[in-house]
């Protein structure tokens, strides 16, 4: 069912139609759609909701969340379209436990740079293997870091083979991480897609 008919009132399912498709495969994904060149719209309590909503559980159906936040479904649609469409909303992905899929090293790297030479630095990290945050941040270092390895093994060479190989990086300080703690947990759980 398209926006345009949600709106119209034609909400009645068609034969075959799943009413409780997720949210975020209604929309067209964020990584076709240019990058916006204006400024946001402000987001209004409803608005924060719904963000609130699909930070928890990415595949909230668009019923459920006009449910939750008590505004029909075409309202629903067209803020959760119109919250990409301004670029607030990247992307839909799942959070991933790194131990259990293979990825049991986790480390935080500082690295200082040569001055201006951030977007080529960028670049670089960004091919990096197993890299999953980077910031560029004011302080004592310049860049922040977020990398995870299969072990420790694999985390050393990263750092001292393919890190300190690019001529940017003037530093590096490696910070192991021993637990992490997800400030955004989703719901108890959902049953695999096989489950579905």
């Amino acid at each position: 069912m398209t926006a345009e008919q949600m709106a119209a009132g034609q909400d009645r399912a068609e034969p075959g139609e799943d009413r409780a498709e997720p949210a975020m495969s209604r929309a067209e994904p964020p990584a076709s759609r240019p990058e916006p060149i204006f400024p946001p719209r402000p987001l209004d309590a409803i608005d924060r909701d719904i963000l609130h909503i699909l930070q928890t559980d990415g595949r909230a159906s668009i019923r459920s969340v006009a449910e939750r936040v008590h505004v029909s479904r075409a309202n629903a649609y067209a803020r959760i379209n119109r919250l990409i469409d301004d670029g607030v909303i990247r992307g839909f992905s799942a959070r991933v436990d790194h131990e259990r899929a293979g990825q049991g090293a986790s480390a935080y790297i500082t690295l200082k740079i040569v001055q201006n030479s951030w977007r080529t630095v960028r670049e670089q990290l960004r091919a990096l293997p197993g890299a999953a945050h980077i910031a560029l941040v004011s302080g004592d270092f310049d860049v922040l870091l977020l990398v995870h390895a299969p072990d420790n093994r694999t985390l050393r060479e990263l750092v001292l083979t393919r890190l300190q190989a690019i001529p940017e990086v003037l530093s590096t300080r490696t910070l192991l991480v021993f637990e992490e703690t997800d400030l955004h947990p989703g719901p108890a759980a959902h049953p695999a897609p096989e489950q579905l």
